[in-house]
């Protein structure tokens, strides 16, 4: 057994398809907060992986993502992802400032006033994709597009620019030694570029999400040039990269448990609730994200967690807690009143883009599995090829059939 004395190491990355990383399962049953050595950075840190716990270390003021500014982090990526600007990096009341404005650009209604144009994006792939015929690749036709072609509408970035765009994002979320100077490269690069195109927006404003940020206020406050540089960055690399992944997980956890395709096929109002069950269900990436850092001393489980410490929590292992939810490893889109999954966060750096994730899984998977009745992997599923590079795990391609 695993004690809150003895210290873990482990590289925290897993790359057999979807199955939990068995480390952060061990971690969860035996030492719930245990003291761990990430990949990087100085020190050690603490791992915590119960749902109610990771809720209370990511809603907690006594724990701190400013604190982490200017420190060398225990982190699973060679270079820090997050700037120090960013709001991912901030704590109330400042992170409220931040968030109020951006809510006051980034709605739900203007999300779903996208929904018609991202149905008929769906709709012209999934022709693209028919006429092709089969076997096909659905990471090729669909994930890999429609998300990085939403946000680029949301945002009005220029369709030339699109692919470098997500090139450099790839880059930045290596988990590779051998890739550091790449992904700092590529941070740096965009972080001049969104410079660049937000300073645009803020002098000519047009009717994007970018301009609408740059000119939303509230009485006298607004978002600074590099609040706004660093959000834009943000949205983009993270708006797409995680329902990229997530519509091929999806697809491939339906195709793997084909009752469950079925089910949805035969009643597609259940769509809104089969997506949260699988956001929880599904393992979306590798380790945990940023950490934060205890004010005080905070006692949790028998174990004490010392002011100054670095925190890490797993979403993942929350989504899999069985204190949390009944069978946990298994996908039912009939829970009663199902406990809401942490795969977007919690507290107050819940995911600024949850509802636009939302909205495009809706589209793209409830499209899929109408267009195609009979879809089907076209390969063993031991043959699909897994990402074994970046933060998240999602397959290279899915070839399909029908």
């Amino acid at each position: 057994m695993t004690g809150v004395d003895s210290v873990q190491t482990c590289p925290f990355r897993h790359d057999v398809a979807l199955e939990p990383d068995p480390f952060m399962a061990r971690m969860h049953a035996e030492a719930p907060v245990a003291r761990v050595r990430m990949p990087y950075g100085e020190g050690e840190c603490w791992l915590v992986t119960r749902y109610e716990d990771v809720k209370t270390v990511t809603s907690d003021r006594r724990f701190s993502r400013a604190a982490l500014v200017g420190r060398d982090f225990p982190r699973i990526t060679p270079a820090p992802i997050a700037q120090s600007e960013s709001i991912n990096l901030m704590d109330p009341p400042a992170l409220n400032r931040v968030r109020r404005l951006i809510n006051k650009a980034f709605t739900t209604p203007q999300v779903e006033a996208l929904r018609p144009w991202t149905q008929r994006t769906a709709d012209g792939l999934l022709d693209t994709m028919a006429a092709s015929g089969a076997p096909a690749d659905v990471t090729e036709h669909l994930a890999e597009r429609l998300p990085l072609m939403t946000i680029s509408e949301l945002l009005d970035v220029p369709e030339a620019d699109r692919e470098q765009l997500r090139r450099r994002a790839m880059e930045m979320m290596s988990m590779s030694a051998a890739d550091r100077d790449l992904a700092v490269a590529a941070k740096a690069w965009l972080r001049a570029y969104f410079a660049d195109l937000t300073a645009k927006r803020r002098r000519a404003p047009g009717n994007d999400l970018i301009s609408g940020l740059a000119t939303a206020r509230i009485g006298d406050e607004m978002l600074d040039a590099d609040e706004l540089t660093v959000l834009a960055m943000l949205l983009v690399v993270t708006g797409h990269d995680t329902t990229t992944y997530e519509i091929s997980n999806i697809v491939y956890t339906l195709l793997t448990h084909p009752e469950r395709a079925a089910e949805l096929r035969a009643r597609p109002e259940l769509l809104p609730r089969a997506v949260e069950e699988l956001l929880r269900h599904i393992p979306f990436r590798q380790g945990v994200g940023i950490p934060r850092v205890a004010l005080e001393d905070v006692a949790f489980d028998g174990a004490v967690i010392k002011a100054g410490d670095t925190v890490h929590v797993s979403y993942l292992t929350g989504n899999r807690d069985a204190l949390a939810y009944d069978r946990p490893d298994e996908i039912d889109f009939h829970r009663v009143d199902p406990v809401p999954h942490l795969t977007f966060g919690y507290g107050s750096h819940h995911c600024l883009g949850a509802h636009l994730a939302r909205m495009v899984l809706q589209v793209s998977l409830g499209t899929l599995l109408t267009r195609f009745p009979d879809l089907r992997l076209a390969v063993p599923a031991e043959e699909v090829r897994w990402n074994t590079v970046s933060i998240w795990r999602y397959p290279l391609a899915l070839p399909v059939t029908w």
